[in-house]
């Protein structure tokens, strides 16, 4: 179960507004750091839309998580443009290290790893997401850097 009270104040903040369901399940989202099952019919009832149309904003938009992930989660960019620069090495690191991408669960050291198509960072590839942030010019031996420096 989740904190029904918590869900309940992301909410009260986008329940009158218009176009509010994206903004309220990245809010769930930020909240639990997943979208509870459970969460689906308060917020259907609440934006006055069906259970079904919110859960296939959820299950349509691959950032959103309906289990809850790693401690710390990188994305690493699949795309042409990252592939053209060298983001097949960072996979194969990647799978050396943590076993086959993307990985489901979080592994032994609390981190999670999805492939990523496109962060918009092309001139800069390969390119991953980190923990939140984005980062550029990206090569195995500084993600392997990154990784260790993770808390």
């Amino acid at each position: 179960m989740f904190d029904v009270e918590r869900l309940n104040t992301c909410i009260s903040v986008w329940k009158d507004r218009p176009g509010a369901l994206l903004p309220l399940l990245h809010d769930v989202q930020s909240a639990f750091g997943f979208i509870p099952p459970d969460a689906l019919r308060p917020i259907a009832k609440a934006l006055n839309i069906s259970r079904a149309e919110v859960h296939g904003v959820v299950s349509f938009y691959e950032d959103f998580k309906t289990e809850g992930v790693a401690k710390h989660l990188l994305k690493v960019c699949c795309a042409e443009a990252c592939q053209a620069t060298g983001s097949r090495d960072l996979q194969q690191f990647v799978e050396d290290r943590f076993g086959e991408m993307p990985t489901k669960n979080q592994d032994k050291e609390g981190i999670s790893i999805e492939a990523a198509y496109c962060f918009g960072n092309c001139a800069s590839g390969p390119t991953i997401e980190l923990a939140g942030r984005m980062i550029g010019r990206v090569t195995p031996s500084k993600l392997s850097r990154l990784l260790d420096d993770l808390d």
